[in-house]
């Protein structure tokens, strides 16, 4: 990587704290009730609170984000759930990561005087 690129990272947040039930993630994700449920088995997304019913669960825009990642890896690389899984939790330690990076280089800008 040269001294010209650069990396664009998007975290998501939600200030108003918004929440989606089982419906309207699945509306806003486009998807099934039954992939969703099989995301939550799989521990890619999560409810908000434990509950045994899944007609009682909140989302929030995280999870949302989460859902549409999930279904683009699925898609674009035909990806079975525990790849999804994995490979999910492999990008959440690459990002990690590349923080940890950033907020170091950081650093030593700073105690370099720059």
């Amino acid at each position: 990587m040269s001294n010209k690129d650069h990396i664009l990272m998007v975290e998501v947040f939600d200030q108003d704290g918004t929440t989606f039930t089982l419906r309207e993630i699945c509306e806003r994700g486009e998807c099934h009730a039954e992939f969703v449920i099989k995301l939550v088995d799989y521990g890619i997304i999560a409810p908000l609170e434990d509950s045994p019913e899944a007609r009682q669960w909140h989302f929030d825009v995280a999870a949302l984000s989460r859902l549409r990642k999930a279904q683009r890896l699925q898609r674009d690389l035909k990806m079975n759930l525990p790849g999804l899984a994995m490979s999910l939790e492999l990008l959440d330690e690459v990002e990690e990561m590349r923080r940890e990076v950033a907020r170091l280089n950081h650093r030593v800008r700073q105690l370099m005087g720059e």
